[in-house]
């Protein structure tokens, strides 16, 4: 399974940085180049939470590799469509769409049946390492992979994302966990009706609805930084495009290590206060990297952001894992995301505006604030939360 993932990661980030190049060579349009970003993330909100319905009644491994299938198929015939330049920005938007909708039912799938294979007191450990190898994978391997693929031909590199995929499925169809009992379902149920629990799951759990809160706030936090941090670095700090390879090489580095002491780390300060401390550094890190003019600082900065970012990331995950009753976890998983998610596309559009109005470094600082509310929305729930 951890194969799997870091195979798959490898593709995406093959893809993820080609398709951007592929579309400002289709299109002169602001308008469509943008809309191939805002497709990772609408079908999350119309359909997610199916996908987590879905995700809860079927085989978990054979939903994970018959969506892999289709999404080898699906880039392997993007793949031809590029190699014979019959590649339009209405097939590129299509195929951004389609992925996405495929992956919120891989998604799901993926984090229900986790427990299933490794145990709920590995549950950490393992996320930790599926979370760094796929970080490791694609920003050290995959991203730097591009320009020599594209050197090689246009299609390439949606080539290789195709094999991926196919490694992938064969990978995630040779797992030999059995799938994970689940009570027998009501006659007459209805994806609604299990939509409807799942949301109600979430809602009852104190602990996972302040969890789903805090995120959904921090997620628009971080909307407002991406969707500037390229203004940021090279206006504000008018350190230029090397100054914003340093950042994003230095972020990424502290997601990694971050990734190594996940487990450790909050086996040693307990779930509840880890998640505490890692958004008490990400205010300090968004803070200092909107008031202090500085490259070094702002390196180190986005260094910390990473770091503890992903230990949030895999404390969450391992949360709402073990919290989750025996048959509901897709569909837990897919309300959470679906409502956290929606927060990332609100605070682009947010952070726009702020670094329009009132300077480039604003929505660093506007991050920072919401992250500050996102600590305060998480700390009641966490009370009674020791490990």
């Amino acid at each position: 399974m951890w194969a799997a993932a870091v195979v798959s990661r490898f593709g995406d980030a093959l893809r993820g940085a080609a398709l951007p190049l592929l579309a400002v060579s289709l299109t002169d349009s602001p308008v469509l180049v943008s809309l191939v970003t805002a497709c990772g993330f609408l079908p999350w909100l119309l359909f997610g939470l199916i996908g987590g319905a879905i995700a809860d009644r079927v085989d978990q491994r054979r939903a994970m590799w018959a969506v892999d299938g289709v999404r080898a198929v699906l880039m392997a015939g993007f793949a031809v469509a590029v190699w014979l330049d019959r590649a339009t920005i209405g097939l590129l938007l299509a195929l951004a769409f389609a992925l996405t909708t495929l992956q919120t039912l891989f998604d799901n799938a993926a984090t229900a049946l986790l427990p299933s294979v490794v145990g709920q007191q590995a549950l950490g450990r393992a996320n930790a390492r599926l979370m760094t190898g796929q970080e490791v994978m694609g920003r050290f391997v995959g991203a730097p992979l591009v320009p020599v693929l594209l050197g090689l031909g246009a299609a390439m590199p949606y080539a290789a994302d195709a094999a991926t995929y196919l490694a992938a499925a064969a990978l995630v169809a040779s797992l030999g966990a059995a799938p994970p009992e689940r009570a027998p379902r009501p006659p007459g149920g209805s994806l609604r009706r299990d939509i409807a629990e799942g949301l109600a799951v979430l809602w009852r759990d104190r602990t996972l609805r302040a969890l789903c809160a805090s995120t959904t706030l921090c997620n628009i936090g971080i909307g407002a930084l991406i969707a500037t941090l390229v203004l940021h670095i090279t206006g504000w700090l008018d350190a230029g495009n090397t100054g914003y390879a340093a950042v994003i090489t230095v972020y990424g580095i502290g997601s990694v290590a971050g990734g190594l002491v996940a487990a450790r780390l909050t086996e040693k300060l307990g779930r509840a206060r880890a998640l505490v401390v890692c958004g008490t550094a990400q205010i300090g890190a968004l803070a200092a990297l909107g008031a202090i003019r500085s490259l070094p600082v702002a390196v180190a900065a986005m260094g910390l952001f990473g770091f503890a970012g992903i230990v949030w990331n895999v404390t969450e995950v391992t949360m709402m894992q073990q919290r989750s009753p025996d048959g509901a976890l897709g569909r837990v998983s897919s309300a959470f995301r679906t409502l956290s998610i929606a927060g990332t596309p609100l605070g682009a559009l947010l952070g726009g505006v702020m670094a329009q109005a009132w300077g480039l470094n604003t929505p660093a600082l506007g991050a920072a604030a919401l992250f500050v509310c996102g600590v305060a929305a998480l700390v009641p729930g966490m009370r009674s939360v020791i490990n």
